[in-house]
């Protein structure tokens, strides 16, 4: 199943025989240190820029129910974003992973993010659609 939308990552990973736990990695588009006028002038228009992660968290798929409802909890942080990474992991059986087991794999995908390593993740923006990085 092709993912173009939060709704569609909801319905695939309640889908699957395993429990699966959601790991999100909110990023924030920023100018790079020391940029060029080039950086600069695309930054302004809204394109370009380095993807800073600046707030991650993981949830059983139980606990979602629409991408207003993530949004709206990220909001309640203070914390402002532009791209949501999203990956998934199984449980083991009928067993799902709890927030600890799941906390070694969300910095493991922060750090994977810190290095420009996106293509692994589905990304997507505020209002719940996938959208490819170039």
């Amino acid at each position: 199943m092709a993912i173009s939308h939060f709704a569609d990552l909801l319905a695939e990973a309640r889908r699957q025989p395993e429990p699966q736990r959601l790991l999100f990695v909110f990023t924030r588009a920023e100018l790079p240190d020391d940029p060029t006028e080039e950086q600069r002038q695309r930054f302004e228009q809204g394109e370009g820029g380095a993807l800073t992660p600046v707030l991650c968290v993981d949830k059983a798929s139980e606990e979602l129910s629409d991408m207003s409802s993530l949004v709206e909890e990220s909001r309640r942080t203070g914390i402002e974003w532009d791209i949501v990474f999203v990956g998934a992991l199984s449980g083991s059986g009928r067993q799902a992973l709890t927030s600890d087991e799941a906390e070694h794999h969300l910095q493991r995908m922060v750090e994977s993010l810190q290095m420009g390593n996106t293509q692994r993740f589905l990304a997507l923006n505020r209002q719940g659609e996938a959208i490819a990085l170039q």
